[in-house]
């Protein structure tokens, strides 16, 4: 690849990256709270295609509420602390670029 190519496509990236975040960020926020696509697509088979918020749907239909809880407690820690860190990393970027 051309070194004039490999440079555009780099401040490209670099001038994108806060939107670049906020695209992924919205991501991961549909992925981390869908459950109906989940389970009409991947099925429910424990082990190999449940997910946190199909375990929680199931747990929670099966009435062992704690357990749904816990997991929906820990899903929510997990989002919390992605956000956190991509929060934390577009402040020290932007006191980087001034």
């Amino acid at each position: 690849m051309n070194v004039g190519v490999c440079r555009r496509v780099v401040a490209l990236i670099w001038d994108a990256r806060f939107s670049l975040v906020t695209a992924m960020l919205a991501g991961f926020g549909r992925a981390a709270a869908e459950v109906g696509a989940i389970i009409i697509v991947g099925g429910n088979i424990r082990g190999f295609t449940r997910t946190m918020t199909t375990s929680i749907a199931l747990e929670t239909s099966k009435g062992n509420l704690p357990l749904a809880m816990g997991l929906g407690l820990v899903l929510v820690s997990i989002i919390v602390l992605i956000n956190a860190l991509a929060w934390g990393v577009r402040r020290a970027s932007e006191r980087f670029a001034g």
